[in-house]
């Protein structure tokens, strides 16, 4: 499927385009943005090279991995990334994440994030199940994969390394049948 475009009240799902660069290097080469993910500040060149990987990615077919730039519907400013990817160990499941420049913080766009990527998910991929894990000491995004519905299902022990120390991930998912009793599904 490419490509991707699905719309919220105010943030769209679009496809990356090579101008994004330094949209997307504002949220992976900001300290504070990364600070609860699983990986370090990115350099520039790192995320020339993961926006120039995802548009390559996007032509895989099959396509295995969406990541895609999370844009205000007003103006088009891109706040923030989003990513669903394959699952290779389950069938019609997969893994997401997302992340948001850090001066939109607050807003609500995490939440109306989470349920774009679901939403493209369950009704544009057909998925039985989506999943993410996050931080155990990110309460925001705790809250917000609440808000959107998800379900806390338990604890990865020492899943990531970063800044030399190894940290829990706490899992949330969704499954289809949820997303279509909570009346959000087709």
């Amino acid at each position: 499927m490419h490509p991707v475009r699905r719309t919220g009240p105010r943030l769209a799902l679009r496809e990356l385009e090579p101008g994004d660069v330094e949209a997307v290097f504002a949220i992976y080469g900001s300290p504070e943005a990364t600070h609860h993910l699983s990986f370090e500040p990115r350099t520039r060149d790192q995320v020339a090279a993961i926006v120039a990987r995802s548009m390559a990615s996007a032509l895989a077919d099959p396509r295995s991995e969406h990541a895609l730039a999370v844009v205000e519907r007003a103006g088009g400013d891109l706040v923030g990334f989003g990513r669903l990817a394959a699952d290779p160990h389950q069938q019609r499941a997969a893994t997401f994440g997302f992340a948001l420049r850090p001066d939109v913080w607050g807003r609500g766009y995490g939440v109306e994030t989470v349920r774009l990527l679901l939403g493209f998910g369950f009704e544009e991929l057909g998925l039985h199940r989506v999943w993410g894990a996050r931080s155990p000491r990110n309460e925001a995004s705790a809250a917000t994969m609440a808000a959107a519905g998800l379900v806390e299902e338990g604890r990865i022990r020492e899943h990531v390394h970063k800044a030399g120390s190894w940290r829990d991930s706490v899992v949330h998912a969704m499954l289809d049948r949820e997303w279509r009793a909570a009346g959000r599904g087709v």
